[in-house]
């Protein structure tokens, strides 16, 4: 349980700490193979003794957010009662990265990335937690953090004091076959509604694809953009400017460095691999995954003027060269039988005082699921709003973060 000695700065407005802890890959197995996981605390300078949220953000794949400035925001609020840990999830921004894992099999691969998931992310915070010597702190789960900060209320309350949720309910009691069901209708309705806004783009979409269908067009990577890549822009739709962000790549013509560069930046996974690795095995408290969005991908939405959402294909492993290294080993991990995630007889009996925000049209986070979440864990008390899209936080995160503050404390 070791920490490097950690690195102090002052920027304006907060005092910076920077931690890092080897911990175990596998912590059934604490005295094997170890990797790095790097936490950025962040304070008020009058806020230094101040007890700890511990930020989960989404993904899986990414790292948490970097803070530039005076803090704003969800951060800005949670620093007046608290200090903010920003845990660079294992395999993401300065722990040990994930990439294309060379020198090892697909089967050795495949059984490196399976310690990646929230369990192996709650054991790591709380590996830390131990190590800081700190009691119990405060939990914010955004999207796939909120996922984790579920596990984490089902295998270790012990180590929390308060837990937040914004659009991270995780479908407890659901296979990932069910999370699809619910959530490609969601993309067809968005995708009506984005069509409603901008009804010249459909024929400017209908003629991308063909274009694409029936011509060499390179990104500028060197990858092929194939229509199975240009229909992942969908996933734009789940922001609250996403309709705008797709308008201004369809508008532009598609021979041009722009069109291909803002394709390119919306649709790519090689900088954070993980996401396109484990984000049907994120959904799996058991069982397979076998390719399922895949599987239940509906006839109508492989139109050529549809698009998909938050879905991960296996072509996404031979249209972008970065992930083909790991393609068999992800082929692998689709027929590999998880384990369990939550433990709903915990759930039932949680004392930890918890609140959650749920974003009624949430495109990424099905509602029905995570309002059957929200009532499985006892004293949860939820927010069901319909102002926000899933990215909520980052566009109003003071706000948001501070009603579920006073929801928990029985202010609201």
């Amino acid at each position: 349980m070791s920490e490097e000695l950690p690195s102090r700065y002052r920027s304006p407005g907060m005092i910076t700490v920077e931690h890092e802890f080897d911990v175990p890959l596998d912590h059934e197995r604490p005295d094997g193979r170890t990797i790095n996981v790097f936490v950025r605390e962040i304070a008020d300078p009058e806020g230094q003794e101040r007890p700890y949220l511990l930020f989960l953000q989404g993904g899986p794949g990414g790292e948490a957010a970097r803070v530039t400035g005076p803090p704003s925001g969800w951060v800005a609020r949670a620093l007046q009662d608290y200090r903010v840990l920003l845990l660079d999830q294992r395999g993401t921004g300065r722990s040990t990265p994930v990439g294309a894992l060379p020198g090892m099999s697909p089967e050795q691969q495949a059984e490196y990335l399976t310690h990646f998931r929230a369990d192996s992310i709650v054991r790591d915070a709380e590996w830390i937690r131990k190590a800081m010597g700190v009691d119990g702190w405060s939990v914010l789960g955004q999207s796939f953090g909120g996922f984790c900060l579920t596990t984490y209320l089902s295998i270790a309350p012990e180590g929390l004091r308060e837990a937040f949720f914004t659009g991270g309910l995780a479908p407890v009691g659901h296979d990932v076959d069910d999370v699809y069901k619910h959530t490609y209708p969601r993309v067809r309705q968005r995708t009506r509604r984005y069509y409603e806004r901008y009804p010249e783009d459909r024929d400017r979409v209908r003629r991308i694809h063909d274009r694409l269908a029936g011509s060499d067009v390179r990104l500028p990577s060197g990858d092929r953009l194939t229509p199975e890549r240009f229909r992942q822009l969908g996933g734009l739709l789940g922001r609250s400017d996403g309709a705008d962000q797709l308008h201004h790549i369809v508008e532009l013509p598609p021979d041009s460095p722009a069109f291909r560069y803002d394709v390119e930046a919306s649709t790519h996974f090689g900088r954070n691999p993980l996401y396109a690795i484990l984000h049907e095995a994120c959904y799996a408290d058991g069982g397979t995954t076998r390719w399922s969005a895949g599987r239940l991908l509906p006839d109508d939405l492989r139109e050529p003027d549809q698009f998909t959402g938050e879905h991960i294909f296996p072509s996404v492993f031979d249209d972008e060269a970065a992930l083909r290294p790991l393609k068999e080993a992800a082929d692998i991990l689709a027929g590999h039988e998880w384990g369990r995630l939550y433990d709903v007889e915990a759930l039932r009996r949680n004392e930890v005082p918890a609140a959650a925000a749920i974003y009624w049209d949430d495109l990424y986070v099905e509602y029905e699921l995570s309002k059957e979440t929200g009532a499985t864990i006892s004293g949860l008390r939820p927010w069901v709003t319909s102002e926000y899209e899933h990215n909520g936080l980052r566009v109003d995160g003071g706000r948001i973060l501070g009603r579920l503050i006073d929801l928990v404390r029985g202010r609201a």
